[in-house]
């Protein structure tokens, strides 16, 4: 008797002193890669996390996969930015018949109408779906992520909460650098031309005009005219620099530079990041390097 007692405490407290069972995490689907850094923030530890277009690829012209249909179809949560563009998401997600529930990170921006009324054709004709670029709306997204990770995992509520009052703690900080940045441009050189209208957001939160050849879309065809009016603006208004994208092709800025006269100024990343070693592996970072390369361009 007392050696069957001994045995089952023995195995007891063998079983009492086994690791609890790892924490099963919240499988979440991140559009593109400007979005799922934002998303790995605010989820940490709790999120197990994909990503559909990675660093450096344009979302614009995206092309969806089985795989991605696969990966949707197993998420607990989908989050995508909204204002059209990501134009092939539903089609995605009603081809996975995934169950998960799909949330806007943009939900409550102030939409900006795109320049010269160019858009995705997605639905959202009129619409600019980069609000990111404005940190006043990154910080919207990410507090929508917040809410969307602490629909989907409710005992994960509290880190999700303290995981996004640190990282909005740090946005505020990078919106005051960035104004602090602005302030020094002279007013008269603050214009900038680039590959497609990505950075409207940007230009009205912190005063820098930017002109595009493109719409908002990197889809959209551009023009013979298009050119000449640019490159006429350019002259007229005596803009000091022209900038190029990681998701665009460099061909034409390169002959608005060429056929203007004025230097390109470096690259600029709008719709994604860069791979972790580039200069542009996250939001924040991705901010300040734009920042330093306009600053640079259009003070010197």
């Amino acid at each position: 008797m007392r050696r069957t007692f001994a045995v089952a405490l023995s195995l007891f407290l063998a079983f009492m002193s086994m690791p609890a069972p790892a924490q099963e995490k919240l499988k979440v689907v991140a559009t593109f890669s400007i979005l799922a850094d934002l998303v790995k923030n605010v989820g940490g530890e709790r999120v197990a996390l994909a990503t559909l277009v990675g660093p450096n690829a344009d979302a614009h012209v995206y092309s969806p996969t089985p795989a991605d249909a696969k990966t949707l179809a197993e998420a607990g949560l989908v989050v995508t930015n909204g204002l059209g563009f990501e134009g092939w998401i539903n089609r995605l997600v009603k081809a996975s018949a995934t169950k998960a529930k799909v949330a806007a990170a943009s939900k409550g921006v102030k939409p900006r109408r795109a320049a010269g009324g160019h858009g995705h054709n997605h639905g959202h004709a009129d619409s600019d779906p980069h609000a990111w670029q404005s940190v006043a709306n990154a910080k919207i997204y990410v507090a929508n992520i917040r809410d969307a990770l602490s629909e989907a995992d409710p005992a994960g509520r509290d880190a999700y909460a303290a995981n996004a009052a640190a990282y909005l703690a740090r946005l505020d900080a990078l919106e005051a650098e960035v104004k602090s940045a602005v302030a020094k441009i002279p007013e008269d050189r603050r214009k900038v031309i680039t590959t497609h209208d990505a950075f409207g957001y940007f230009g009205a939160a912190y005063g820098i005009a930017f002109v595009a050849p493109q719409g908002v879309s990197t889809e959209a065809d551009v023009a013979a005219k298009d050119v000449a009016r640019i490159i006429g603006q350019i002259r007229k208004q005596k803009i000091p620099a022209v900038f190029l994208e990681n998701v665009s092709d460099p061909r034409l800025l390169k002959r608005i530079s060429e056929e203007s006269g004025v230097r390109i100024g470096g690259t600029l990343y709008s719709d994604a990041l860069t791979e972790e070693k580039g200069e542009a592996p996250t939001y924040i970072d991705m901010i300040r390097h734009n920042l330093r390369e306009l600053a640079t361009a259009l003070m010197s």
